[in-house]
């Protein structure tokens, strides 16, 4: 009868401990894309995004050598992780690239249609099921990722459909992650994501810049290259502490909580990103992308609760003992 009595409870704890997880890893990855936006300015952006890779090496390659169990360097699904690693640093790249010609919050809310691109790829290439609750859903967020492009209004401009390239490469590298499942440790997933990263962003810059003509509009993605000293390693090297710390808060989020009880609370981004460009650069959102934004977290929202409730009895299995 304890027993019966207790699980809600540590399942609930677990809840809120997933959740607060959550929306500390978002406000630590607005955190990181609000410094992006100031240092891209001042470094290339390859260099920015290289740096954050060789942080995460340097914490997560001794940290899997000192763990053991689980953790491995090597491992025979390596096609399926540089895979996504690639398509993870080709969908950034390209995130980071449209910073200075649009606002924070703009870029966001469009990049957000990668959860409702996860879903439907999950139901065209895993087989995941979609009913008729989760298609409206889908179909009403689809719809606000059209209202806040708004392609028929003065102010379109193509590069607004970066972020939308963005979001479906990093949902490519999330049904990829899902292929790999358990197979790998978090930390395998890692290591390899900012290893690739250290060797595909130069390879990027290298071919971006070899295409596109370096001009004052594109200063940000020029070729340049130099070893950070004083401010600037500081400023590279907390970038990607930054984003390291970010990451782990998320993982243990999704490891301790149901997917669908912590998923929702991605969104956290989208308020928190909002609020921080206009108390720094005064950035309002246009009609559109307000709109946009209501009907995307809206549609993300309700498709976390759908998945929560399918979720119930396996939610009712968790044991006191695995706190």
């Amino acid at each position: 009868m304890s027993v019966t009595l207790q699980t809600p409870q540590v399942f609930v704890s677990r809840s809120l401990q997933g959740i607060l997880c959550v929306i500390i890893g978002m406000a630590l990855f607005v955190a990181q894309d609000v410094a992006m936006k100031v240092l891209i300015t001042q470094y290339p952006l390859w260099m920015l995004m290289t740096a954050r890779g060789v942080v995460g090496l340097a914490v997560l390659v001794p940290l899997i050598v000192l763990l053991g169990g689980p953790h491995r360097l090597l491992t025979p699904l390596w096609p399926l992780h540089l895979t996504r690693a690639l398509l993870i640093t080709l969908a950034f790249s390209v995130f980071y690239a449209v910073f200075p010609f649009m606002g924070l919050a703009e870029v966001s809310t469009i990049f957000f249609a990668a959860p409702l691109i996860i879903a439907v790829m999950a139901w065209g290439i895993l087989g995941e099921q979609i009913g008729p609750h989760r298609s409206i859903a889908l179909l009403i967020g689809f719809a606000g990722v059209l209202v806040a492009l708004n392609p028929g209004g003065a102010a379109f401009q193509p590069l607004s459909l970066l972020p939308l390239l963005c979001a479906a490469g990093y949902a490519g590298s999330q049904i990829l992650a899902r292929v790999i499942g358990d197979r790998d440790s978090p930390l395998t997933v890692g290591v390899y994501t900012v290893g690739a990263m250290v060797v595909t962003v130069p390879l990027v810059g290298a071919l971006v810049s070899a295409v596109l003509p370096e001009t004052a509009a594109i200063h940000h993605l020029r070729w340049e290259w130099y070893v950070p000293r004083g401010q600037a390693a500081l400023h590279l090297g907390g970038l990607g502490v930054i984003g390291l710390v970010g990451l782990i808060f998320l993982s243990r989020a999704y490891q301790i909580a149901s997917a669908g009880v912590v998923a929702p609370f991605d969104y956290a981004y989208l308020p928190m990103a909002t609020a921080i460009a206009y108390l720094l650069w005064g950035e309002v959102p246009g009609p559109a992308t307000q709109l946009g934004m209501v009907m995307i977290v809206a549609s993300g929202v309700y498709l976390g609760y759908r998945e929560y409730r399918g979720s119930g009895t396996v939610a009712a299995q968790v044991s006191p003992h695995n706190t």
